[in-house]
């Protein structure tokens, strides 16, 4: 097993999902684990009961202006980030010639924007100790593109931008910035998707491991980021998808 001692993390959309696997994952690293929800604080609270020394702050996206101010009174409160997973995102249905701007800015300001402020505040911290790891949950999506989730795939191709650029700028201050691409994976995000059956199926026909991810799945992947065995890697997009989209 991976081991983090004394290392603290910070997942953004810890509550449920990948960022829930991530969660428990790090915290059975021996990492002291911190993670923000936006609104589900039963299932927050449910996390912090089954693991102990884990700790969740509420932290809304939507509330863009007031964002920054709110990661800073977190940050403060946590003193230390050694690593930082970017995980909190949605993943709206939505027509480009049919969607206004209200929906396009909240799929990139909880998406794009977000991951820039959480990151900003984090930076300096890491810049102090000479030290950092930060992984920024992107998607396949962000690679090639998805139809009628145009705002989806341009919030998550900046992210992979944004990793690429960070990665250059931060690398010497031993600061590591990689991300991890998902395909599919089984959340209460694709849930409503998965209904369909035929639709389910189709998607498991197309991916030669056939079988959908888990949120286990990817949560592995950014456990390695984070630890020693990825010391030498940075500015990496790690496709996590079955074999179903292969470009890297």
């Amino acid at each position: 097993m991976i081991g983090l001692n004394s290392k603290k993390v910070l997942i953004t959309g810890g509550s449920r999902g990948i960022g829930k696997a991530c969660v428990e994952l790090f915290s059975k690293s021996n990492a002291e684990v911190f993670f923000t929800y936006k609104s589900d604080k039963s299932s927050a609270e449910k996390i912090i009961k089954d693991i102990p020394g884990v700790k969740a702050f509420q932290l809304d996206f939507n509330d863009i202006e007031n964002f920054e101010k709110n990661i800073l009174c977190i940050i403060h409160e946590i003193k230390k980030i050694d690593i930082l997973v970017n995980n909190a995102g949605i993943w709206k249905y939505g027509k480009a010639d049919e969607m206004n701007l209200k929906e396009w800015k909240e799929t990139i300001n909880a998406n794009l924007t977000a991951v820039f402020l959480v990151t900003k505040a984090v930076i300096p911290l890491m810049k102090k100790n000479n030290f950092g790891r930060i992984i920024n949950i992107t998607s396949t999506a962000g690679q090639r593109g998805e139809p009628f989730y145009s705002h989806y795939a341009a919030s998550k191709g900046g992210v992979i931008s944004f990793t690429k650029s960070l990665a250059a700028e931060l690398g010497k201050f031993n600061i590591t910035v990689n991300s991890v691409a998902p395909g599919w994976v089984e959340t209460d995000m694709t849930k409503d998707v998965f209904s369909d059956s035929d639709f389910k199926n189709k998607v498991i026909n197309e991916i030669p491991l056939n079988r959908i991810a888990a949120a286990e799945d990817i949560a592995g992947p950014v456990l390695f980021l984070a630890s020693k065995f990825a010391n030498h890697i940075t500015g990496e997009i790690l496709n996590v998808n079955g074999g179903s989209v292969l470009c890297g």
